[in-house]
Formats: structure tokens, sequence, C-alpha cells
């Protein structure tokens, strides 16, 4: 490896041999910048909540997954949709062929819904659902199952990630153009500021910015960036900021390289309170950065998968020394498939032996006043900074989008990271350094192919069923209210309630915004 990349942090900090001295580290625990941690007792208090992020095939085999995982000790759900779902096609759309159930579950309107949470009480737990243009909706459909279950609504809890700046920046699962997909979000904001108080109306999310081959200072710096732009759009809704950016939450990812990903959540804590705070938030709980992290997908090889274990054990635990409110940890088995019900199992357990055995929870911010660490952190703040002055300098998020500038960092980030891979200059244990051949077949999950044809029964039977003339009517005052200035969720909410489909309705909002 060479002395120059052998020294520095993958985001290209300089790596010093000895550290001898450190900023003065005078913030308490709980109070601004939260630097620190954003609860004074941090785990003393209450544990992360330990989700695992589940959803393949169809509803009815999710709902088993998830009773697994709840029967294990999980703390909290997180659902992961199907493509068609995420993009708003129904499961018998042309274009769902070859992906109905692959990366998630498919659901196709309310009655999949409903299966989904057969037999969990939605009041008595915490659900973060990893959806974005299609968020409203899947937002309306949980909300109406809870109303089905006789919930209270302001004591509904969890988070839709409904973050798509990141879409068009990496991920590609966006629907229609921005202008049109941040009205949605800033009308989701302001309707759960009034009947879902306790949601978490957006996690702003770095994980896929970097699960597409950015740094951390880039993730760090193209995630806020973000959730500024995300701020300004709701300011100039009338809402008070105050009021909404309590309910706003991040989501992160946890890479190998453990120090400085420490630092990263750090800095992230201390940055996102002085950028609220200059757009005018003075309620502490408007400043705090809460955040999920998921561990780092892209760093799991398919070459000696259980090697995957050890990986996903020190980005937890970075993650928790970082201070997360939550976390997911990946199956050692998923750059080979979805994990098997092993493979999650073993990834929780990681997290429970995070907790209950190392120590490691038993004070707040074990690692704050080392030289290393308090350096590090403001490293990578002011990388990040720099970033942010760029963006900021093109006239925000939205604009540096459309002008290809955060696409072209992160694919310029990810060229690096592979040249130096191939070329010897970072080692990945089992891929080009110390490598084995592989001598057993590893177990595979695989989902049923049938699954779409089961889906399009359910479709028919739905249709056939269902009050065409509510259906036509919900959608057709959905349609006047994209139109209009109103707020588009309660009648998505209608809609869904009338069991119109997810495609059905993408499709009045495509009519009237465009497709990007």
């Amino acid at each position: 490896m060479g002395a120059e990349s052998q020294y520095r942090t993958p985001s290209g900090i300089e790596i010093r041999e000895v550290y001898t001295d450190a900023p003065q580290v005078n913030e308490r625990p709980g109070e601004y910048p939260f630097t620190r941690g954003i609860q004074k007792d941090m785990y003393r208090g209450r544990l992360w909540t330990m989700r695992q992020y589940a959803g393949f095939s169809t509803a009815e085999e999710s709902n088993k997954r998830y009773h697994y995982l709840l029967a294990q000790g999980t703390t909290g759900l997180s659902v992961a949709f199907d493509l068609p779902t995420q993009i708003g096609y129904d499961s018998d759309h042309p274009m769902s062929e070859g992906e109905v159930g692959k990366v998630g579950v498919a659901i196709d309107s309310l009655r999949d819904m409903e299966v989904l949470f057969d037999g969990i009480e939605l009041q008595g737990i915490t659900t973060s659902m990893t959806i974005n243009a299609t968020a409203a909706i899947l937002l309306s459909m949980y909300i109406a199952l809870a109303k089905k279950q006789g919930a209270d609504l302001s004591q509904l809890s969890g988070t839709i990630q409904n973050d798509i700046l990141k879409e068009y920046a990496a991920r590609g699962t966006y629907i229609y153009p921005p202008g049109p997909s941040m009205r949605i979000i800033t009308d989701i904001f302001e309707y759960c500021s009034r009947e879902l108080p306790r949601w978490n109306t957006i996690s702003i999310s770095g994980y896929h910015i970097r699960e597409a081959g950015s740094t951390a200072v880039q993730e760090l710096a193209f995630t806020l960036a973000n959730g500024k732009a995300y701020l300004q759009a709701a300011l100039k809704k009338g809402l008070d900021i105050n009021v909404f950016a309590r309910r706003l939450s991040f989501f992160f990812n946890c890479h190998n390289n453990f120090f400085e990903e420490i630092a990263k959540f750090r800095a992230a804590r201390r940055m996102w309170a002085k950028m609220v705070s200059d757009l005018g938030a003075t309620d502490p709980k408007a400043q705090m950065l809460r955040f999920h992290t998921q561990t780092g997908g892209s760093t799991l090889t398919a070459q000696q998968p259980l090697n995957n274990v050890i990986r996903v054990t020190h980005q937890a635990l970075a993650a928790v020394l970082g201070g997360t409110q939550s976390l997911h940890t990946n199956g050692y088995d998923e750059a080979i498939s979805l994990p098997t019900e092993a493979a999650a199992k073993v990834a929780l357990r990681t997290q429970q032996v995070i907790a209950f055995e190392t120590g490691v929870t038993d004070t707040v911010d074990p690692l704050a006043g080392s030289f290393f660490v308090e350096n590090l952190t403001n490293e990578v703040e002011a990388a990040a900074w720099a970033y942010i002055d760029k963006i900021d300098a093109m006239g925000g998020s939205v604009k540096a989008i459309e002008q290809d500038y955060m696409q072209r960092e992160i694919a310029a980030a990810a060229y690096r990271h592979q040249q130096e891979i191939e070329n010897g200059e970072r080692i990945l244990v089992g891929v080009n350094k110390f490598v084995q051949p592989e001598t057993t077949e590893p177990e595979v999950f695989r989902v049923n192919e049938e699954v779409r044809q089961e889906q399009i029964a359910k479709l028919a039977l739905l249709r056939i069923n269902r009050n065409e003339q509510a259906v036509q009517e919900a959608l057709k005052k959905l349609a006047e209210a994209a139109a209009s200035e109103a707020n588009l969720m309660p009648c998505i909410l209608t809609a869904v309630e009338a069991y119109s489909t997810l495609g059905e309705i993408s499709d009045v909002l495509r009519n009237t915004f465009g497709e990007y």
C-alpha cells in the first residue's frame, strides 16, 4: 500500500502519526450543538432501537419474517418494498415484470398492507418504511390500517424515508420532477404536524449516497445539504421550523474506517444544529439531529461471506459509539442474496451482544476528549462545510443535482475506490488479499418466481370486490387537488381507503406532474 494513501482516511483526510492535543470539549451531552449526543444519559436511559430491514415476496411471506424477528427481540420493524412499489407501478403493470417481490415486499393496495401487518398492533411498535416517490401513498395505507385497528393516530410513531433528492443524486427511484416531488414532501410535513405529531416525516438519507460510492465526507455534506433544501421548502410553505424540524430524522451508512465513521456522526450533529439554528430554530428538539444507521451493504463480499460478520460487528460498534438512535445490521450473506433467517438472527444478535456484553453503553460518548477523535471530528466537519459552501453557491441541492454536481462527485469517488482495490492500494480481505478458493456453496435465499402471478390474481379480485364508483370519485378529487395548491394527503388517504391501487394513485399524479 502506498505511503500517501496508507495514512489517510478514505475521504482523504491525513492521519498524523501521533496526536498530542485536542480541541477543548466543554459541552455536555444533550446540550447544543449536541456533538456528544442528543440525550444527557444516552444509552443509560434508553438503548437504540434494534431494527431489522426486511421485506420480500408477498405480504404474507414478509409478515412471517416480521413475527420471527419480533420473537427474536427486534424492537422496531423496517420495511423493504419491491421496485415496482417504489416507483408507482402495480404488480400487473408491464414494467413490473421480473421485479415483483424481488428486493422487497410487493404492496399494491391497502389489502396488502392489512396482510403485511396482520397480528401486529401498529400503535405498539415503531415502523420505518424505506419509501420515497410513493411515500405519501404508503404512509396513507399505514394510517388507514391504524384507523381500522382503532389506534390513536397522535400516538402512532415511525418513519418514512421520503427523501427524493438523494434519489436524483444516487439511487434512481424517482417518478415526478423535483418541483412536484418537493411539493408532495412538504404536504406530508404539514399533514403530519397536525394529524401524526409523533411521526418522523422524512429520513434524510446519506445511506444510498454512500452505497453509490461516495466518501464519508461527501455522504455527510450532501445529506445535510439536502436536509437544508427540505428546511427551506417547508419554510417557504409557511411551516414553523420549531414544529416540523422536530420530526426530521436522518439515515446514515456506517463503513469500515472505524474512527472516521464515529467522527462523521459527531460532526453531523454539530453541523445540523448550526444549520437549523441559522434558519431560525430555537427549540432544542428542533436543533437535534436524530439518526438511524445501517451497516455498509457495499462493504460486504460474496467471497468468504463469514468475514462479513466481523465487518458488520465493527461497523455497528462505530454507529453505537457515534450515538445512533436506531440501527440495522446487515446479514453476512447479503452480497449473495436476500438474508436467510439464520443470517438475520446473527445480525440481530450482533446488536444485542454490543448492547448487553461490551460495556460501551455504560457511559455517554466514551471517546470524547480523545486527541485523535476530537481532531478528526473537526477535520471531517471542515471538509463537509467546504462541499456545502460549493452547493450553496450553486443555489442549493436541487440546483446542484440538476447540474449533475453531486452525481459527478460520487462517481469520481467510486472510481477512485475501485482503482485502489484493483491496484492493491486498498486491501479487501478475501478479495484482493488472503484469497482462497470457495469450497462450499452458501445457502441462498430465493424469491419464488410465481409471486407476480399471485399479486396479479389478488389485484383482479380486489377490483371485482371494491366499490368502483368510490374509487373513481376519490381519484377524480385527487386529480383536482393535484392541479390546485391543496394538500394532497387527505385525498390520497381517501383513495387508499376506497382500495384504489398504488399504481392508480401514482398515475393520477403522473398525469398532472409528468415524469422525470
